[in-house]
Order: C-alpha cells, then sequence, then structure tokens
C-alpha cells in the first residue's frame, strides 16, 4: 500500500485559505532553479517530476532536524 505524500502542510496559510503546500513552494524553488540553467536539457515533464523529487528530499531532510 502506498504510503501519503508528506506535503509538508501549508506554505502560506491564512485565516481563509491554506493555499499552496510546503511541498509545492519547494518544487517550485527547485524547478526555477533547474530551469535557469541552460545546461539543463530533457523532457518537461521529466524537470518537473525531478523538481517534486528535490521537494520531497527538502521535507525529508527538514523532517529530520
Amino acid at each position: 500500500m502506498n504510503q501519503p505524500i508528506n506535503d509538508g502542510g501549508p506554505a502560506f496559510p491564512s485565516e481563509t485559505e491554506w493555499g499552496r503546500t510546503l511541498r509545492d513552494y519547494f518544487a517550485a524553488a527547485a524547478l526555477q532553479g533547474n530551469i535557469a540553467h541552460p545546461e539543463v536539457t530533457g523532457n518537461r515533464d521529466d524537470i518537473a517530476r525531478d523538481a517534486y523529487k528535490y521537494a520531497d528530499a527538502m521535507l525529508k531532510a527538514r523532517n529530520r532536524q
């Protein structure tokens, strides 16, 4: 059975809206860094998937502290 994905909870919670998750925020930052480098090439779907792998690793490291 698959474990639920740890999304880190809301990145910018407010009283009226949860907004994006911390996982989404980390993935967006990783994606932005990756596409800023011209040597990063490949399928866009793969690059986006890799951004979430980075985000998952960041959440894992964050939870160890």
